[in-house]
């Protein structure tokens, strides 16, 4: 064993698997996914350079917030187009381990600030896409729902039960 092998015995170690490989979302709609967080940050970076030509405050705060989205929605979900940035990979890397759920909240939370400061149409349609994104990572944190199969067996047995305590009931009282 190496010198450089004692000092980082983790290197060696091979990582775990990303979170979100064991959630259970598909290969089309993980790239879903992405593909809509990456027409999101596009939706914000326009909206927000727009919302900034102007002389209120509020609207350039908010177009900044959402230039800002924007740089964090292509940093997570395609850090190919930040290559100019040392740690894009890393920071891709770390939100690609976040659980869907995680996603879903921070996406959501980042498009619905700039709306609460300035509530106008180019807050409201340059967030939609990167809100819609948030909801795409909700919705797959909810997983897979069931097949009608086993739907039908349940309401069958829960019927069976209902059944049962209504004869059981009436046979008590005859």
């Amino acid at each position: 064993m190496s010198s450089q092998d004692e000092q980082f015995p983790a290197a060696a170690a091979p990582e775990p698997a990303a979170a979100s490989a064991d959630e259970g979302m598909t290969w089309w709609y993980r790239w879903l996914c992405r593909i809509a967080g990456v027409i999101g940050g596009m939706s914000c970076a326009f909206a927000g350079l727009w919302n900034c030509v102007t002389i209120n405050p509020l609207n350039i705060a908010a177009g900044v917030w959402m230039m800002l989205n924007a740089f964090v929605l292509f940093l997570c979900e395609a850090p190919f187009c930040c290559q100019f940035i040392e740690f894009a990979n890393a920071v891709s890397a770390r939100a690609d381990r976040l659980r869907a759920w995680q996603k879903a909240a921070f996406y959501c939370g980042m498009a619905v600030f700039p709306v609460l400061l300035s509530l106008t149409l180019t807050t409201l349609f340059g967030n939609a896409i990167a809100f819609a994104t948030g909801v795409l990572y909700g919705l797959s944190a909810l997983g897979k729902k069931g097949d009608a199969i086993s739907y039908a067996r349940i309401h069958q047995q829960q019927k069976q039960m209902d059944e049962e305590k209504l004869t059981g009931t009436l046979e008590g009282q005859a």
